[in-house]
């Protein structure tokens, strides 16, 4: 993919006028208060990692609605000491698979949840095992077009108070330092650990790569890219409903919660990133309330920097967090 988005001096500078609605606190206060009224850990069993040097649990802990959303929560063996965590979130479409896959941060010292996203897995990677059970209301096939009329309806709704449940879940969890916990994720995955940072206040860094639904009036005005072209496959069809689908989108908006972020955190963007257009990201990160870096791969589409970001990744954390 040749270059397609603002050249990068622009980017640098991009801080639109990303309009939020004026209850945007409030919906969110009432929302993460009503999950807020279950206790967070429903189950916590022993599971094999098949990785001599890391042990793991399957963990189920209460997301929205006191649905119960499935994580592994892995650590390095035989460490029994309140470490630092990590709370990783998935990208679009892939479930939280085997045990196995994601020996990263645990490798790297850390207690590491990584969180199921509900409905999804079929997608890619090997499956997830949380179902939603709030997936009824009207909308497309897709997780980003499910209730997209309303926002209460709207499936992000639900798997944002979900990540926010699961930094609750794991300061609860045995051998985690409840003071030193950091969010990451690419692509979705970023979006919800952006979306996490703008609602909950002490976290202590914030990993966010290619984050997806940040400045999204844009973002499917100018991509066909899968999953905004889901939204404007919706909108082809339901005509008249692009007011409501803005509305219930303006909710969810990323640039909306980097307003609101206290911790420090790392951006990554590929320049040629169709997924997740640059401009989208940049919207964000410029206007991030904290201390942040955005670490730029000019010549990369949405897999970005891949292990050399992931390095950087783990010292800037490392900063962070020791």
């Amino acid at each position: 993919m040749a270059l397609f988005d603002l050249p990068l001096d622009q980017l640098r500078r991009y801080a639109p006028e990303v309009p939020e609605p004026a209850d945007f606190a409030e919906f969110w206060a009432t929302t993460l208060g009503s999950a807020a009224a279950k206790p967070v850990l429903i189950d916590v069993r022993p599971e094999p990692s098949d990785l001599a040097l890391i042990d793991c649990w399957d963990v189920t802990f209460a997301g929205f609605g006191g649905d119960p959303i499935r994580a592994w929560y892995s650590r390095p063996a035989g460490r029994s000491e309140a470490l630092p965590a990590v709370v990783e979130f998935l990208g679009y479409g892939r479930g939280r698979g085997l045990p196995h896959e994601r020996p990263t941060y645990a490798a790297a010292g850390y207690a590491h949840l990584l969180m199921d996203s509900r409905g999804q897995g079929g997608q890619y990677g090997t499956g997830g095992d949380t179902p939603d059970p709030g997936g009824s209301a009207y909308g497309g096939p897709g997780p980003v077009t499910r209730g997209l009329l309303d926002p209460a309806e709207y499936y992000y709704r639900r798997l944002i108070t979900d990540a926010v449940r699961a930094v609750e879940a794991v300061r609860a969890l045995p051998g985690v330092d409840p003071s030193r916990v950091a969010v990451a994720g690419n692509s979705q995955g970023g979006g919800l650990a952006l979306a996490v940072a703008g609602l909950v206040a002490d976290l202590s860094a914030v990993l966010s790569t290619a984050p997806f639904l940040c400045h999204v009036q844009r973002a499917i005005d100018i991509t066909d890219a899968e999953p905004y072209a889901e939204i404007v496959r919706f909108l082809a069809i339901h005509r008249e409903a692009e007011d409501d689908v803005r509305r219930t989108l303006s909710y969810m908006d990323g640039v909306a919660f980097a307003r609101r972020a206290t911790a420090p955190a790392q951006f990554g963007v590929g320049l040629r990133d169709t997924v997740c257009p640059p401009s989208t990201v940049f919207a964000a990160a410029n206007q991030y309330a904290a201390e942040h870096e955005v670490q730029v791969y000019p010549f990369n589409h949405h897999e970005g920097g891949e292990a050399v970001h992931v390095r950087r990744q783990l010292r800037w954390l490392c900063s962070k967090l020791s």
